[in-house]
């Protein structure tokens, strides 16, 4: 006779898988109603210029050429640490929950796919990274309109995401809650 607890663990068990199932289902089913319905409405170039403008390897170099010009803005230094937090908080994450990208999107062209996980989304982490250290760290004083459109690039950049069939919409709310989050580490612990 099997002991209850061992009978209550695998019921448990299979609930949460079920559960997890279902959550993963229905994600998968909004995203790709979502990239049907507005990905032929939004012209691709405009979706392609906003997943360039939040790629790592434009951000990244970009940011460290502005550490070798004469007038270093003091936010630089915590600036490029958030990046880097962000690059391996994210690559962890992906390596831990590897989920795959859309099956409907199996063609990645033309953007070159550092990875083969969609969860959480690295450009959403990037862009809202970016967005709250701006404002954390009153990059733009004084100048609330700069600033709204930095939020507004985030937003418009982690919804190009699920428009390019590139990530779930799981994917990219993660992605934006990550950025934040390392904008606030970075802001409390990294700005040394």
């Amino acid at each position: 006779m099997v002991p209850s607890s061992v009978t209550a663990a695998a019921t448990t068990t299979t609930e949460s898988r079920s559960f997890h199932h279902s959550v993963i289902t229905l994600d998968t089913t909004i995203s790709q109603s979502v990239h049907s319905l507005f990905h032929s409405i939004i012209p691709r170039s405009f979706l392609h210029l906003l997943e360039y403008s939040a790629d790592f390897r434009l951000s990244f170099p970009l940011a460290l050429s502005l550490y070798i010009t004469p007038i270093r803005p003091t936010y630089l230094i915590p600036f490029l640490r958030g990046l880097l937090l962000d690059l391996l908080l994210i690559g962890l994450v992906k390596s831990i929950f590897r989920r795959s990208r859309p099956h409907y999107n199996p063609n990645m062209i033309p953007a070159v796919s550092v990875d083969n996980f969609s969860f959480p989304s690295g450009h959403a982490s990037r862009v809202f990274f970016i967005a709250g250290f701006s404002y954390l760290f009153n990059v733009f004083i004084g100048n609330s309109w700069f600033l709204f459109a930095v939020w507004a690039w985030a937003l418009l950049t982690s919804v190009s995401r699920v428009l390019l069939g590139r990530h779930f919409v799981l994917d990219v709310f993660a992605g934006a809650c990550f950025g934040v989050l390392e904008a606030m580490i970075v802001f409390s612990f990294l700005s040394f």
